[in-house]
């Protein structure tokens, strides 16, 4: 997609959060993700928001799309779900899984945690992430919906074992 392109905004679920409003705003989060659309990803946060991601550091939404274009390209036929862990007020909490290959074919499954804080409209204005990779054979993998696109409705999301 070009710079230039017209992105859909997303959804708007404001705070505080409710069950049904914070597991609304996880599958959300998780549609625009499993999207591999770096611009349409960047319209849930703010302008400045700020992210930790693993070892890296990211502030502001051009630079939430210069990472995303990055991860998306060295983690090929991305395929993610996430389950809500907790929430209060304007915070979420999540824990996901998401397999990928790289360029040589090595398939992995990447499990992790995400802390989210979010402002008055419900554009997240934080984000920590702690993620842990897994050398899988391919005959391991999970996911297997068609990629690029959401997680179908009657997939259950993260297996309740490994």
């Amino acid at each position: 997609m070009t710079a230039n392109a017209e992105v859909a905004s997303p959804p708007v679920i404001t705070t505080p959060f409710t069950l049904e409003t914070a597991t609304r705003k996880v599958r959300l989060a998780e549609d625009a993700w499993n999207s591999r659309d770096p611009h349409r990803v960047a319209l849930a946060y703010t302008e400045d928001s700020v992210w930790r991601n693993r070892s890296e550091f990211v502030t502001g939404r051009e630079e939430i799309v210069q990472f995303l274009s990055g991860k998306w390209e060295r983690e090929l036929d991305y395929r993610l779900t996430k389950s809500l862990w907790a929430f209060e007020d304007n915070r979420i909490a999540v824990r996901f899984q998401y397999e990928w290959h790289d360029a040589d074919g090595r398939w992995f499954r990447s499990y992790g945690n995400e802390l989210w804080e979010f402002d008055h409209r419900g554009l997240m204005r934080r984000r920590e992430a702690s993620i842990n990779d897994v050398a899988i054979s391919s005959a391991d993998r999970k996911f297997y919906w068609p990629a690029p696109g959401p997680r179908p409705a009657d997939d259950n999301g993260i297996p309740s074992v490994r």
